[in-house]
């Protein structure tokens, strides 16, 4: 049976020129959204779903750029501790709430029941039918008390997807992202597919509903997700405040110790090699970035074969002299 997704056209890139001046915009609309959150009091919930490799955490990380940490905060649970699975399944999940000012960004929520752990056989056939009955119920009490949940699901294809975990397998500083659940996850495509269309029947709430983002495209993602999400905070820009940078007071009386006393962090930029070319544009930069880390791969995969070598030897070297 084919694959409904393999039906999506893929859709044209944003250039790199335009999606770098449009979110330059979008994230000083953030900065001022923040501080209108800051003023009013507001709470803000914005919870990040979607499959593996959707561009969640990248959008993330593009909206909280530019904002206070103390007043936006990226929410990212590790599995649960033996503690927390007796507890209420909510639980663990209230503590990381918002106070009076805050923005809490979710990288994966309480929807991790629905998704991962029905799929994979994580919970019981009870405790996934109790969630699907429970959040909503959760939901509309944090909305009625005042907290504004904004809720995305970043939609990627199967082929998109699997390329962009064939592009985290090559790429020694993402590898880390890819972990054995993840890939066993290709295998469970269609189940995925299901959990997904049931949860949205469950928990697409009036009160907070649930938005697609198309995620092909990273960029047209990334500039969707934060233009949408500024479209639904009420926020009014505010004048920031002016502030005068006082004079330094003249003459004080200080000495500072010999710099020889400190402990001073080696200065490795001397060494570094001259760039053969002036690279134009990011994108060259990042190429020059890509081959710069491969040849740095390479040059320490070499010193270890070498030194492993020389040890092997050393090896050899005693057991021969042990046979004498």
């Amino acid at each position: 049976m084919p694959n409904p997704s393999n039906n999506r056209a893929k859709p044209k890139r944003v250039p790199l020129s335009v999606y770098s001046a449009e979110l330059r915009r979008l994230q000083t609309e953030l900065v001022a959204m923040q501080e209108w959150v800051k003023e009013s009091g507001a709470r803000i919930v914005v919870i990040f779903e979607g499959r593996d490799a959707a561009g969640k955490g990248s959008a993330i990380k593009r909206v909280t750029e530019f904002l206070n940490p103390r007043v936006a905060r990226i929410v990212a649970l590790p599995v649960p501790t033996e503690r927390e699975r007796g507890q209420w399944y909510f639980q663990r999940y209230i503590e990381h709430l918002p106070s009076t000012g805050e923005i809490v960004l979710m990288d994966r929520s309480w929807y991790n029941r629905a998704g991962v752990e029905h799929v994979m056989g994580y919970c019981t056939p009870d405790e996934y039918r109790r969630f699907l009955h429970q959040a909503p119920l959760f939901e509309r009490m944090l909305v009625e008390d005042g907290i504004l949940l904004v809720k995305y699901w970043f939609s990627v294809s199967d082929h998109e997807q699997e390329r962009r975990f064939r592009s985290r397998l090559n790429d020694p500083m993402r590898r880390w992202k890819l972990s054995g659940t993840d890939l066993f996850s290709i295998t469970k495509w269609v189940d995925y597919s299901r959990a997904k269309d049931e949860m949205f029947v469950h928990t697409d709430l009036p009160e907070a509903p649930w938005w697609v983002v198309e995620s092909e495209d990273k960029r047209a993602a990334r500039l969707n997700m934060i233009s949408h999400l500024l479209s639904i905070v009420p926020y009014t820009h505010r004048e920031p405040p002016l502030v005068t940078i006082p004079v330094r007071p003249a003459g004080a009386e200080y000495e500072r110790p010999p710099r020889e006393l400190n402990r001073p962090v080696p200065d490795i930029t001397t060494t570094l090699d001259k760039p053969t070319a002036k690279p134009k544009g990011k994108a060259k930069i990042k190429k020059q970035e890509k081959k710069a880390t491969k040849k740095a791969a390479q040059k320490a995969a070499k010193q270890a074969s070498a030194k492993a070598a020389d040890q092997a030897a050393k090896q050899q070297a005693a057991e021969a002299k042990l046979t004498v």
